[in-house]
C-alpha cells in the first residue's frame, strides 16, 4: 500500500511539473526559436536545438529559483545548447554562394556542394505570436531587419561568443550585465566581445542593403505579381527587366551564382528551356517576400517543389534573388508545411501577390 501511494503521489508530481513547466515553457518556445536561427543559421538545427533546450529545461525545472525569471533562464539553457552545438560543427558558420566563390558567367553544373553548410530560410508563418524582441529601447536593430537573410549571413562570419554577445545586446537589448550572467564571465569581458562583434558586423553587414519593408507598398506589391507572371509564362524579358543593374542571382546548394542584368539573362534563357512551367505560391520568408516555385517538366504532368524563392527589393527593382533548390528545397518545403506535389486546381493555387 505504502508502495503504490509512493507511486500516485510521485505521478501527481510529474504531472503538476509538467503543467507548470509548460504555463510557463510555452509563450516562448517560438522566440527560442528564432533565437537559435539566428545563432545558427538554419531552420533545421534551429528545430532541434529547441527541442534539445526544452528537455534540458524540463530536467532542471525543480533547480529553478522561484523568485528567478524564466525567460533568462529558458535564453540561458539554448544559448549554451547552440554554443555547443557551434562548437561541435567543423565549420562555425553557414553560407550563401556569393561569399565562397566568384561569380560565373558559366552554365551550372548541376553538382551541389555538399560539403557546404547552407544558409536556410526562415517561414514568416514560425514569427506569428513572437513578441518584438528588439522592443527594448537598447536594441540596435529591429526584429524586422534581424531576421532578415542579410543580416543572418552577416552575423555568421562571428565567431559563436560574439555572436550571442550581439544577440543578446544588440538584437534583444539586453544590459551588458544580463549578457554576463547570462553567458559567465565579466561585463568588461561582454563590452569587449560586443565591441569587436560590432566591428566585424559593420565591415560585412555596411556592404549589404537590407531589405526593411515588411510590407511592400503597392509599387511593390504590382512588382511581385509581374514577378510571378514572368516566371509562369517563362518570360525571361519581363522577369529580367524588373532587376537592379547590379542584382545578385544565388541558388544555394550550388556554388554558382551570377552577377548583373545579362549574367541573370543567359542562365534563365538557358534554365527556363528545361522546364515546361513553373506556378508561384505568395509566400513570406525571413521578414522578406518569397514564393514556392513548383515545376514540371511536361505540360498536363504532376507540379513538383522545384525551390523557396526569397527576394529582397530596393526601390521598385528586385536586387537579389535566393533561389533554394534542389535537392535541399524538399526539406524547406515541409519545414514551410507546403506540399511537394500540386494538382492543377490545389487549394495553395492564389492569384495574388505576398501578403505584406
Amino acid at each position: 500500500m505504502a508502495t503504490a501511494k509512493a507511486t500516485k503521489q510521485k505521478q501527481c508530481s510529474s504531472v503538476r511539473k509538467n503543467r507548470a513547466f509548460e504555463q510557463l515553457a510555452a509563450p516562448y518556445r517560438r522566440e527560442i526559436k528564432l533565437h537559435c536561427y539566428r545563432m545558427l543559421g538554419s531552420l533545421h538545427e534551429a528545430e532541434d536545438l529547441v527541442q534539445e533546450t526544452y528537455l534540458r529545461a524540463w530536467r532542471s525545472f525543480d533547480r529553478l529559483d522561484s523568485s528567478g525569471s524564466f525567460r533568462p533562464w529558458i535564453y540561458k539553457i539554448a544559448t549554451n545548447a547552440c554554443l555547443n552545438a557551434l562548437a561541435s560543427r567543423k565549420r562555425m558558420r553557414r553560407w550563401l554562394p556569393d561569399e565562397r566563390v566568384p561569380a560565373t558567367t558559366e552554365m551550372p553544373d548541376g553538382k551541389p556542394a555538399a560539403d557546404v553548410a547552407w544558409l536556410e530560410p526562415y517561414p514568416d508563418a514560425e514569427l506569428i505570436a513572437v513578441a518584438d524582441d528588439a522592443s527594448n529601447p537598447e536594441a540596435r536593430y529591429a526584429a524586422d531587419e534581424s531576421v532578415q537573410l542579410a543580416f543572418v549571413a552577416a552575423i555568421q562570419y562571428l565567431p559563436p561568443r560574439q555572436r550571442a554577445v550581439l544577440l543578446l545586446c544588440d538584437v534583444l537589448g539586453w544590459a551588458a550585465t544580463e549578457a554576463a550572467s547570462l553567458l559567465g564571465g565579466s561585463v568588461a569581458s561582454i563590452n569587449s566581445a560586443l565591441q569587436r562583434a560590432r566591428e566585424t558586423l559593420s565591415k560585412r553587414y555596411s556592404e549589404r542593403t537590407a531589405s526593411v519593408h515588411p510590407q511592400p507598398d503597392t509599387a511593390q506589391q504590382n512588382l511581385l505579381g509581374r514577378y510571378l507572371k514572368a516566371w509562369e509564362s517563362l518570360d525571361v524579358s519581363t522577369f529580367v527587366s524588373l532587376l537592379k543593374e547590379d542584382a545578385t542571382f544565388t541558388m544555394p546548394p550550388l556554388d554558382q551564382w551570377y552577377a548583373g542584368r545579362e549574367a541573370i539573362r543567359s542562365f534563365f534563357q538557358w534554365a527556363f528551356r528545361l522546364y515546361a512551367d513553373f506556378r508561384l505560391v505568395p509566400i513570406r520568408a525571413n521578414r522578406q517576400p518569397a514564393f514556392a516555385a513548383y515545376s514540371r517538366a511536361r505540360a498536363g504532368g504532376q507540379w513538383t517543389a522545384h525551390s523557396i524563392q526569397v527576394l529582397t527589393l530596393q526601390g521598385g527593382s528586385i536586387s537579389r534573388l535566393t533561389l533554394f533548390a534542389k535537392p535541399d528545397s524538399p526539406g524547406l518545403f515541409e519545414a514551410f508545411r507546403l506540399p511537394l506535389t500540386l494538382e492543377d486546381g490545389n487549394e495553395y493555387r492564389r492569384e495574388s501577390t505576398p501578403e505584406s
